[in-house]
């Protein structure tokens, strides 16, 4: 997930162009630099350009490469059961401006598809979260009550175009669906035709406060602007401890064709494993997006995901085939509600995180609120959004210990099992794993030609030990693009890093190529466990 040219492409990225916007040819000064070409940094974009700031899009990548292009691509304010527990936990005015904003976010999203013609398959459709279970009825009605005391369009219902029973749903009127990288490459060239500048493979590594001014330091060089908003997935510049406050999730995808007409309408399940479902056009044949099998990042077994969500769909509906599967990354608020806002401990940094799966209303509503302050106004959402809020309740709590008693579970676990690893010689063609390469540990893969290829098994995050990943492959990056002016011969690029492959048998006895090792920030070979956080 991340990657244009990732092996297992979602249906957005497989259906829309690549892009070649100029890298970062430094100076650049800005009103606003944007660091982030997803949904919520070009929306934001494209909303102060009509503001009359001046505005730059920093991509480490390509745009709508992210989350934004793995997306199951519903824009909807029902959020699985989401309004009764903000009920009780933030009380009822902040729940109704959460509501509000979402459905805002919906009203925006149709205005820029209008005002610039997007070809985007936007449509409006009824949204449901349903159970099966009758035990679970209780809780849909609570959330119908909620939503409707908060203004949302909700009611319950137990009769839906799917094709077998439900108990009991909470039904949302008038929400809607797109292809959602068709909508944000629209989004990119309305910046740039206005004159914004959209800058691709310009990865930001640091922000530096001073003064009047920001300064954003990249691998090509720096900008300068009045302010900063750190649009991605979470911030790499974290003074507000956002990494603490919210938790990595991933779920997977299909896009599969069916025989006869899909379900009219989008669908969630709050069972388990939980199953979403939404309409569409897969080459021109009638066909359904389908996802579930979430768990905490790290955690699960991405192969046996994929297999038990195929399962579940051909035992469901009349699939012809699986056109295409993906995963994606999100990150999850403990307390419920995206952090949106100024950055704690700063005056022109801003941020957008935690859209807990719901991305793309949560980020057009982060958006507006970041254009909104930006501009001087105070958004009417911006309460309950609050970046720099401090979690009170007793199960904001509950969750914050609990999810960060896990990283420092994972993070001494992962020493531990350093301390016994297999020999680097056990990985068979198309394997890979953390393996004792005899002078330090490797994260490593070998290629179906026998060729080694390792990086450090060290994340540069918090220092836990990285986990395989053996249902998806990606390409090997390119190489780290020159500082300007570039070298007159730059250095040939690095050798790719672990992919993940299918298990294949051990290799033969024999001479093997040899070990490719990328330069490593931590690779000890018989590291000493820390002390639990």
């Amino acid at each position: 997930m991340g990657r244009l040219d990732a092996r297992n492409p979602s249906l957005w990225v497989a259906t829309t162009p690549a892009t070649s916007y100029p890298p970062l040819d430094p100076p650049l000064d800005v009103d606003v630099a944007v660091v982030g070409g997803g949904i919520t940094g070009l929306t934001t974009a494209y909303l102060l350009q009509r503001d009359g700031m001046s505005v730059a899009v920093l991509e480490a990548g390509r745009v709508a490469a992210g989350t934004t292009g793995f997306t199951t691509a519903k824009m909807t304010s029902l959020h699985t059961l989401t309004y009764a527990e903000l009920i009780a936990r933030h009380g009822e005015d902040k729940a109704r401006q959460y509501g509000a904003a979402n459905e805002a976010a919906i009203a925006q999203a149709e205005a820029i598809v209008d005002e610039l013609r997007i070809d985007c398959d936007w449509e409006r459709r009824t949204a449901y979260t349903y159970t099966v279970d009758p035990g679970q009825v209780g809780r849909i009605e609570a959330e119908v009550d909620a939503a409707v005391r908060l203004g949302l369009p909700a009611s319950l219902v137990t009769d839906t175009p799917l094709p077998y029973p439900v108990a009991a749903a909470v039904r949302f009127d008038h929400q809607a669906q797109l292809h959602p990288r068709r909508y944000v490459l629209a989004l990119a060239e309305a910046v740039a035709a206005a004159g914004g500048r959209v800058l691709e493979q310009t990865r930001a590594v640091a922000v530096h406060e001073g003064g009047e001014r920001v300064r954003v330091d990249t691998e090509r060089g720096a900008v300068t602007a009045g302010a900063v908003v750190v649009a991605t997935l979470l911030p790499f510049t974290d003074l507000g401890g956002f990494f603490a406050k919210t938790h990595p999730n991933r779920s997977y995808a299909l896009a599969v064709r069916i025989d006869g007409e899909a379900p009219d309408g989008m669908f969630i399940s709050v069972d388990e494993p939980t199953r979403s479902i939404r309409p569409a056009v897969i080459d021109g044949a009638p066909g359904l997006v389908l996802a579930g099998g979430g768990h905490k990042t790290g955690h699960g077994d991405p192969a046996r995901q994929y297999a038990e969500l195929e399962t579940w769909a051909r035992s469901t509906f009349p699939v012809r085939d699986v056109a295409y599967r993906w995963s994606a990354q999100d990150y999850l608020p403990v307390d419920g509600v995206p952090y949106v806002g100024r950055s704690p401990r700063r005056h022109r940094t801003y941020v957008a995180t935690g859209f807990k799966k719901w991305g793309l209303s949560n980020g057009t509503a982060a958006a507006m609120i970041l254009a909104d302050d930006l501009a001087g106004r105070r958004s009417p959402w911006a309460p309950v959004f609050d970046a720099t809020r401090i979690e009170v309740s007793v199960s904001s709590a509950k969750t914050f210990v609990s999810e960060n008693l896990d990283a420092g579970k994972r993070l001494v676990s992962g020493y531990a099992e350093r301390l016994h690893l297999p020999p680097v010689t056990s990985l068979g063609p198309g394997e890979g794993g953390i393996v004792d390469a005899g002078d330090r540990d490797v994260a490593a893969y070998r290629d179906p030609d026998g060729t080694l290829h390792a990086l450090s098994p060290v994340c540069t995050h918090m220092g836990c030990t990285v986990t395989f990943n053996p249902a998806e492959k990606s390409p090997p990056p390119k190489s780290p693009p020159p500082k300007s002016p570039p070298p007159k011969s730059p250095p040939p690029p690095p050798p790719p890093p672990p992919q993940p492959a299918p298990p294949h048998p051990a290799p033969k006895p024999g001479p093997q190529p040899p070990l490719k090792i990328e330069p490593m920030s931590i690779a000890s070979k018989k590291p000493k466990p820390p002390k639990p956080p």
